[in-house]
Formats: C-alpha cells, structure tokens, sequence
C-alpha cells in the first residue's frame, strides 16, 4: 500500500490533462458503444456533484453516451426514506438535468444506501423516465454499433462485508439478505454468458487501502469468480477517489468521485489514482474496451485500454 497525496496524484500529468477523450476516440477505425460511471454523488449538488454533473452532460453529448452506471452510494448520508423522498429531486433529477443524461441510469446499491430503504431504489424505477434498478442484483445486454456485445451484471456488494452485520442492522441495515443467493446466480449467470465482453458493477473496491476489512471479503468472495472466468472490468466506488489496479486479466476502476473527495489516495499496486471529482467514460468495440478518466474541470485524467482477451 503507498498513499499519494492529491498534490502527488496530480503531478507530471501535463499534456494528459488537457487532453480531450473525443479527439482519441474520434481517431477509431468503427463507433462504438460509449456510456459513462459515477459513484458516490447524491449531496444535493454541493461537494462537487453539481460540477461533476456538468461536466458529464458535456461529455455524455461529445461522445453519444448511450447510458450512464451508477456504482452506488447514490445518495447521502443514509440513503432514502421512500420513493417520495425530496432527495431524488435534489440529489438526482434537479442535478443532473442535461439533455445528454436524460438516457437510463443503470444503478447498483452503496452501503450508504443501506441506511435507508434500499427497496425503495428498486421501487423508484417504476417512476422515473431513466433510473433502473429492476433488482438488488441483476443483469443487462447491450450491443455496440459493429456488433460486439456486452453484458453487464450489477452486484449487490453491501451484503458481502461481513463487518455490516456486526452492528446488527443499526446503520447499514443488510440483515434478511441473502449473499449465498447472490454468489450463485452471479456464478452462473457470468459462465454462462455468450457476449464478447463482460463487465462487473459493484460499490466495493477488490482491491484499496481504504477500507481493508471490505476488501478483504470482496477478495474472498468475488474476485476468485471474476479471475476465474477472466472478467476484463470490474467497476466500482466506495473509494472517494479514481483509480486503476489491473490483477491478471482484470482492470479495476474505481469511479467514485462524483462529490465528496477523499483527501489523499490509498492505491494497492495500481498505476493511476486521482483525488480529484470526476467520473469515468467507457468506449466498446468488438476488439478493445477503452476508460477514460474524466474531473469536474473536463479534463482527461488517465486512459485505460483493454484489448479483448
């Protein structure tokens, strides 16, 4: 583990910074199929979510982004009391009110959503004109313009930390779950998939210095399942940071930066970390999956890209 301080994990990027994702992705030999990631934003605009939104309606248009994930902790600090909440006004639908967003937000569960009524997130897509959450846990197909497709499964993380039960449902109230459930349909589910590509949504970081207890039951429980059957990306939050560790054949990103920021980045052997907001934005195609880490200022961060196995 080595902690980079957010003076440290912004130095020497230079020329990368300024940098546009559209001018890279604009030299592709085929369109692709672009969406963009975010976690840890709901704070009523403030904490840099209202700049991180701004930022992902510009480049949602630059790059046709088809929809946008959520990787949870969706809203703060104890998720929502019901499906009337004010805050899916003020944290979400007064937030992010560019045209471009306006597409589904396909969203996984944080445990801060745990706080509050989780089923109410579920409940919620049956009102909203883009929020999608038909499950604690479940699956999506798309397909890019040349034909490639993709299946993304979205994890329930919060269940898998054995550290939530100890308080006895009292704060992250995950008690009545059922992780086994979880692991078997995620098992199955991801062996028997037949796209070209599969990418894991989960909040909890597999590996991170923040939190070591979490990771270390996410690296127990699901990692052995995402290197098993070779998983090219894992996207997460949880870390208020953005990062890239790649283990074998698997990239992890985290993208939780979409408001409150941590103050200095805990990064386990990975190549980029920053603490700046921001979010991260995805390009598919048949032979190459492309990440771009994007702040709340438009710049470009860090690239990724993940030629297909």
């Amino acid at each position: 583990m080595r902690a980079i301080s957010r003076r440290s994990a912004l130095r020497g990027m230079g020329a990368a910074v300024a940098a546009s994702v559209t001018a890279g992705w604009a030299r592709a030999a085929a369109p692709g199929l672009t969406f963009l990631a975010v976690g840890d934003w709901g704070r009523d605009g403030a904490f840099n979510q209202s700049d991180v939104a701004t930022r992902m309606g510009q480049t949602a248009r630059q790059i046709g982004a088809r929809f946008v994930i959520s990787v949870g902790d969706n809203f703060y600090q104890d998720g929502v009391s019901g499906v009337s909440d004010p805050q899916w006004k003020t944290s979400f639908e007064d937030i992010y009110t560019a045209s471009s967003l306006q597409v589904p937000w396909h969203a996984a569960l944080g445990n801060h959503d745990y706080h509050g009524d989780s089923q109410a997130q579920i409940d919620y897509s049956a009102r909203s004109r883009r929020w999608r959450m038909p499950a604690r846990w479940y699956s999506r197909i798309e397909t890019a313009p040349d034909g490639a497709s993709l299946e993304l499964f979205f994890l329930d993380t919060s269940p898998f930390i054995s550290g939530y039960y100890a308080d006895r449902g009292e704060k992250v109230k995950v008690a009545g779950q059922d992780p086994a459930a979880q692991l078997a349909w995620f098992e199955t589910a991801l062996g028997g998939s037949r796209a070209d590509w599969k990418v894991v949504i989960g909040h909890h970081p597999i590996y991170s210095g923040r939190d070591p207890a979490s990771t270390l039951d996410m690296a127990a429980k699901i990692d052995p399942i995402l290197q098993r059957h070779r998983v090219p990306l894992y996207l997460n939050g949880h870390d208020h940071d953005l990062h890239h560790i790649q283990v074998g054949p698997t990239h992890y990103v985290c993208t939780g930066a979409g408001s409150a920021m941590d103050d200095h980045c805990e990064l386990a052997g990975g190549d980029f970390c920053s603490v700046r907001p921001g979010f991260t934005a995805v390009r598919l195609t048949g032979p190459a999956l492309q990440v771009a880490y994007r702040d709340d200022a438009g710049a470009q961060l860090h690239v990724v890209d993940i030629p297909r196995a």
